[in-house]
């Protein structure tokens, strides 16, 4: 078999190693909802809310060796290890941070999307032509 510069076996994308200290190929989501509102004619000084809560979707086991015990796995708790979930969150708001670790267990990002709303708010207190956006973005990283 053919050996990587460290020494170890090479690994097609189909495959994956399992056990103490092995990678796993696969994928994992991130997502989270966001608002911010725009004033009379579109103002640079847009005020953007901070990020809720980070959503993550994807095997438990490579969950939890990417975020360790930042997952928090309160709405799944029994998941088993190599089964999919996206019930999962992360006790952090920090894309930043989720994106960091993503990047130090050697995932990459793969595709994202982001879907958005619009709805004026006065109602809400606000001056008559200022509109509150939410939207929904999605992150989705692999590694190999």
């Amino acid at each position: 078999t053919s050996r990587s510069p460290s020494g170890g076996p090479l690994l097609t994308p189909s495959q994956s190693l399992d056990g103490a200290g092995g990678r796993r190929s696969g994928y994992i989501t991130i997502g989270y909802r966001g608002s911010y509102t725009i004033g009379r004619e579109a103002q640079a000084d847009a005020k953007f809310r901070r990020v809720a809560r980070i959503t993550v979707c994807g095997k438990t086991a490579l969950a939890k060796e990417v975020f360790g015990e930042t997952l928090n796995e309160s709405r799944d708790p029994d998941r088993p290890p190599e089964r999919y979930t996206a019930r999962y969150y992360l006790k952090f708001n920090f894309l930043e941070q989720a994106f960091d670790r993503l990047s130090e267990a050697g995932f990459r990002m793969a595709a994202c999307s982001s879907t958005g709303t619009c709805a004026f708010a006065p109602e809400q207190g606000g001056p008559a032509d200022d509109k509150i956006w939410t939207s929904y973005t999605e992150y989705v990283f692999c590694r190999d």
